[in-house]
């Protein structure tokens, strides 16, 4: 049954640094739209070492966590379950904590990347490229597997992150080929470009976007456009921005967590906006 607005529940994003996190502005403009009033969302500091003792001094009034790096692995342990999206990458970004005290660990990064595509009228590609290799890039991997039927082609930087990403393809069954970061330019022709890699790393590539570009998903949102992004929109390609994965991460977050769906996408979206203007 889900909770009345005058329940007074907690629910919080936790992680190290903390600070930028959008997820509260998001979470709180949700609970306005949605009439819970007696509902607050916080954020913590906390590491790998403070998150077992975190989770247990929460007390009944907790409904969820959103976490961020670097406890989505180090959580794991500590959950009384995960669902099969969590375990596919081994990331939880999502705890829902039920009213008879269990730990529901999820994963809503891998699902908001394809409604994010979506929305923006991506349902199926032949191919994509990634550009990175690191957490991101596997949950990106993931939501591949879901909408890509031919070859992802990852570009990297080591042979060991190419040796990582393989083994990502192989357990998520997607056809993937590394390549390495010098030939990155390559990837710019893709269907579908997926940019998980930190802020100033495809700065270089931004001379190089085709005349015609088709799709890029640049996770960033802060600093937003990023050099790719603002050049791949000059020459008219469609571009998915981080703010849309967040948002669309954040509305499951909330569905899975106040038992209300669907969350108010726009609000949210409109919120986080607001937010990232004022910065």
């Amino acid at each position: 049954m889900p909770p009345r607005a005058t329940d007074a529940r907690r629910a919080a994003v936790l992680g190290s640094p903390i600070a930028h996190s959008l997820s509260p502005v998001l979470h709180r403009a949700a609970y306005d739209a949605l009439g819970l009033g007696g509902w607050s969302y916080d954020r913590f500091e906390i590491d790998e070492a403070a998150l077992p003792g975190f989770l247990d001094g929460l007390g009944p009034e907790w409904a969820g966590l959103s976490l961020t790096m670097p406890l989505k692995r180090a959580v794991i342990p500590l959950m009384d379950e995960i669902s099969d999206t969590a375990a596919s990458v081994d990331a939880v970004n999502t705890v829902v904590l039920t009213e008879d005290g269990r730990r529901l660990g999820d994963n809503t990064d891998i699902p908001g990347m394809v409604a994010a595509l979506r929305e923006h009228g991506i349902e199926e590609v032949d191919s994509a490229a990634i550009l990175g290799a690191g957490a991101t890039a596997s949950s990106a991997l993931a939501a591949l597997s879901r909408i890509c039927t031919g070859e992802v082609v990852a570009y990297v930087r080591s042979e060991a992150r190419a040796a990582e990403m393989r083994q990502w393809g192989e357990r998520l069954e997607v056809d993937v080929r590394t390549a390495d970061w010098a030939d990155a330019e390559q990837a710019l022709r893709a269907p579908l470009v997926i940019a998980t890699t930190p802020a100033g790393a495809t700065d270089a590539l931004a001379a190089a976007v085709p005349e015609r570009p088709a799709t890029l998903f640049d996770v960033l949102y802060d600093p937003w456009p990023t050099e790719l992004a603002a050049r791949w929109s000059m020459f008219g390609g469609a571009v998915v921005g981080g703010l849309d994965l967040l948002v669309h991460q954040a509305v499951l977050q909330v569905e899975r967590m106040t038992g209300r769906s669907p969350a108010p996408l726009e609000a949210m979206r409109h919120a986080g906006e607001k937010a990232l203007a004022g910065r």
